[in-house]
């Protein structure tokens, strides 16, 4: 780094001041202020039902937020429909699938990559040197679906789909990735290999994940926001967050280290 060269310090890739989410009158989210730094890998725990997805969605943009403000790498997007934040360089996956079965892997990241870039619409086919299908091969590679990239999607197993997912969210070439609870009904083997995989994206992609497992999150996060019905009571390191007693009784009185054989 040259002298003078951090004189302007990056804007953080998300910033919430102040969130809320109410749903008649639930309060879902209450007051919830963060910062994620660019580059960042970022868990959210927390028990169900504490807000983490209802979070998820207010910063993706599927339902605004009910107080607050949000900023993507420095560009107030409160309000902004959620194509216009995907092309600010956000992208997700979801709880549950979104995936169409009777596509093939090929064709699934080919469309997810498309689907970020003007012209996106257009009925011409690709041909083989087309930068769009060269990229969805260079992704299958990276999310280990490379022998089965001409295969259809519903032929897949389900960690096989969960890699799917992560590919289609990395395809559209994101700044800020976001993962809902990618490691939901893997095996041992397949959470390692994606705790692998999460650790091997380059650091211009931020990660946030929601995530259950306590071994997938701690591993592939730098730090760890814990939220409890709808807020933030716990954050820091996963070695801080292992030992903290506040998140060892949310767990329902199981430490955070019994989950690490």
């Amino acid at each position: 780094m040259t002298v003078g060269s951090a004189a302007e310090a990056p804007a953080p890739a998300l910033q919430l001041q102040g969130v809320g989410r109410r749903f008649g009158a639930l309060q879902a989210l209450r007051d919830v202020t963060m910062e994620v730094a660019a580059g960042e890998r970022r868990a959210i725990l927390g028990p169900n039902g504490a807000g983490k997805t209802t979070l998820f969605n207010v910063v993706a943009g599927d339902f605004p937020p009910t107080s607050g403000t949000i900023r993507l790498y420095g560009t107030e997007v409160t309000h902004l429909q959620p194509h216009r934040r995907t092309r600010l360089g956000l992208t997700r996956t979801y709880q549950n699938s979104q995936l169409f079965m009777g596509l093939s892997v090929a064709d699934s990241l080919y469309l997810a990559g498309r689907g970020v870039r003007s012209g996106r619409f257009s009925m011409v086919r690709p041909r083989a040197s087309d930068p769009a299908l060269v990229h969805a091969r260079e992704v299958a590679d990276i999310v280990h679906l490379g022998d089965v990239y001409d295969r259809a999607v519903g032929s897949l197993s389900h960690g096989q789909q969960r890699q799917l997912e992560v590919g289609m969210a990395l395809a559209g070439r994101p700044r800020l990735l976001m993962l809902d609870e990618p490691a939901a009904g893997l095996s041992r083997g397949e959470r390692t290999m994606l705790t692998d995989l999460l650790r091997s994206l380059p650091r211009d992609i931020t990660i946030i994940l929601v995530e259950h497992d306590m071994d997938v999150a701690l591993a592939a996060a730098d730090r760890v926001t814990v939220m409890q019905e709808g807020s933030i009571v716990v954050e820091g390191t996963p070695d801080t967050i292992q030992a903290d007693q506040t998140v060892q009784d949310i767990y329902l009185g199981h430490s955070v280290g019994a989950h690490h054989g």
